[in-house]
């Protein structure tokens, strides 16, 4: 029996999702953080996914949790649309221990951390807090409006006992308009995430910064070797 007991793979439904995208203030800090054998995105480019899963009925085991995720976009692979860049986690602050164990022996750099999302006459602020103290804050304009349905896949690389996997995530996304990424302050010098902030001003990536009031994915049962 595995530490997880949880089966492989596991689904997730109309999650809250806050996804962003961009330049680091110190690309070779943010480089530092990845194994021997990947390299950054041309771009440098920084990704996030700060969400929550309000329900245990919005998952077919995991119960309900929040999370923070983060990481490089990477060079040489993309996902299977043959256009987004694979990415690597760096950082993974999630609220269930179930979860956190479930991941981990997958290679998900999992720590325990919660992730709060409140929007109030479309403003919408995403705090990520570690041992109860924000390290990470988003703010958004967000609209009511469903624009557009996003679909797909994302290749996410992990570190598996000296070994890169990676595994596709399938996800149906529901993106909210107007959307506007306002702020994105990393609050805590002393915590190794500092290395991924912003610069300034800040610098976003087209194409991945949006809400999404109800996003739906799984979490892949077939990794693979990942290879450049």
């Amino acid at each position: 029996m595995s530490e997880s007991s949880l089966a492989a793979p596991q689904l997730v439904i109309n999650s809250r999702m806050l996804y962003s995208s961009w330049i680091p203030a110190d690309p070779h800090a943010a480089a530092a953080l990845l194994p021997k054998g990947l390299q950054p995105a041309t771009n440098r480019a920084i990704y996030m996914n700060q969400y929550i899963v309000d329900s245990e009925d919005q998952t077919s085991s995991f119960g309900a949790y929040s999370l923070t995720y983060l990481g490089l976009d990477l060079a040489g692979r993309t996902a299977p649309d043959g256009v987004t860049p694979s990415r690597f986690f760096t950082h993974y602050f999630n609220s269930s221990e179930h979860v956190r164990n479930y991941v981990r022996e997958r290679g998900v750099p999992a720590s325990p951390g919660t992730t709060t999302l409140e929007l109030n006459g479309g403003e919408l602020v995403a705090t990520t807090r570690v041992d109860g103290t924000p390290i990470i804050r988003t703010v958004a304009k967000v609209g009511a409006k469903i624009a557009s349905v996003a679909r797909g896949h994302l290749t996410y690389v992990k570190q598996l006992k000296g070994k890169l996997v990676a595994g596709n995530y399938p996800y149906v996304g529901e993106l909210a308009s107007p959307f506007e990424l306002v702020s994105l302050e990393f609050l805590a010098k002393d915590h190794p995430v500092y290395a991924l902030r912003p610069a300034s001003p800040l610098r976003k990536v087209e194409g991945w910064c949006w809400y999404a009031p109800r996003d739906s994915f799984v979490y892949p049962g077939g990794e693979y070797e990942y290879k450049q």
